[in-house]
């Protein structure tokens, strides 16, 4: 699958001229309110007509105002999630559920209810009310009766957005197996770091209307220039679990040549993972430290030295092939004389890091 953007758009105070090209798996189109997202879904889906662009899947021409050519957004064949649940009030789940049967065309390829109800796991919910559901539950409802009306490409608005902390995290493993076990290209909009670390494979960057970044999540959350508030900059990691200590809690994983310690989360061996590592939670050293209650101490060479307008440093330290962002103070660096080349030691937490 491959979805090809380009569109400009004069809204009343915000003007968006953007870009991406994006293939399987899950596209995240990430950026600060107002950045120009949801503009861009919308494109997507044909719930806006651009004042200028092209946009293509497969080839099948869905937007050319060149040549006035303007599919229409129920012929288009995407399903749609949008913050709000949206469930019909007087139906029950599987009556809402099965509502998104009408929508799949005729001979195209339909899944499963059974699977799809299995994946989400609300066969329980099936009889109830939209009123008897947790905020959770009816975004999941939602997912499913999506994924029920047969899309070739799906469209997430920030599907978490509407919910607490306790009702993402439940929501959060179900969207991880859509993205493993179905084969549905999905783009994801969202504004959290921690989301989009944690499911998307290729990031686009949005900033005022245009894209600021692109490319693999691993290599676009890595770069400090990439995040929404520089608080939240960061190196995302990929390895895979190598041992679980039970007792203590901790697994350990192994990255390309060095091993984290990170909090278990019922983390199994063997099972690939990606890291997040905030640049404030890496402190560094010049020598290698003693007696520190940081069970990851990693060595490394520092890659490069950023100073920021807001008197800290940004420091990229190449640990054995993976690289670690610390920000630090501009008087730390001048102090330890941080340079490009050196050999230092990072020095992370382990209680800050979420596998």
């Amino acid at each position: 699958m491959t979805l090809v953007v380009q569109a400009k758009h004069r809204f009343d105070a915000f003007s968006l001229e953007a870009g991406f090209t994006s293939e399987r798996g899950i596209t995240a189109l990430f950026g600060r309110s107002g950045s120009g997202k949801t503009s861009m879904i919308r494109m997507i889906a044909g719930l806006t007509r651009p004042d200028e662009g092209r946009i293509s899947l497969d080839g099948e021409i869905l937007t050319d105002t060149a040549e006035r050519i303007f599919v229409a957004k129920h012929r288009r064949r995407f399903g749609y999630v949008f913050q709000e649940a949206r469930l019909f009030p007087h139906l029950t789940v599987r009556q809402n559920l099965t509502y998104g049967r009408w929508f799949a065309p005729k001979g195209a390829p339909r899944e499963s209810f059974e699977r799809i109800v299995g994946l989400l796991d609300i066969e329980r919910l099936l009889g109830r009310s939209p009123e008897h559901l947790s905020g959770g539950e009816k975004q999941r409802v939602a997912i499913g009766r999506a994924l029920l009306s047969s899309p070739r490409l799906l469209l997430m608005d920030e599907p978490l957005a509407a919910l607490d902390e306790a009702r993402k995290a439940e929501v959060m493993p179900f969207l991880e197996r859509l993205r493993d076990e179905m084969d549905i290209p999905i783009v994801y909009v969202s504004h959290s770091v921690a989301e989009v670390a944690r499911l998307a494979d290729q990031v686009v960057v949005m900033q005022d209307g245009r894209v600021k970044a692109v490319g693999a999540a691993t290599e676009v959350l890595s770069l400090p220039a990439a995040s929404l508030d520089r608080r939240e900059a960061g190196a995302l990691l990929q390895g895979r679990v190598e041992a679980v200590d039970e007792r203590h809690r901790l697994a350990t994983v192994a990255m390309t040549t060095v091993r984290l310690h990170v909090p278990d989360a019922g983390l199994a061996p063997g099972k690939a993972v990606r890291v997040r590592i905030p640049s404030r939670d890496v402190m560094l050293a010049t020598e290698r430290p003693n007696g520190l209650s940081a069970l990851n101490v990693l060595e490394g060479t520092i890659l490069a030295v950023t100073p920021s307008d807001d008197a800290t440093v940004d420091v990229t330290v190449d640990c054995g092939g993976d690289a670690i962002l610390s920000r630090i103070t501009s008087f730390s660096a001048e102090r330890m004389a941080l340079r490009e080349g050196m050999p230092v030691f990072a020095i992370i937490k382990t209680v800050a890091l979420e596998p």
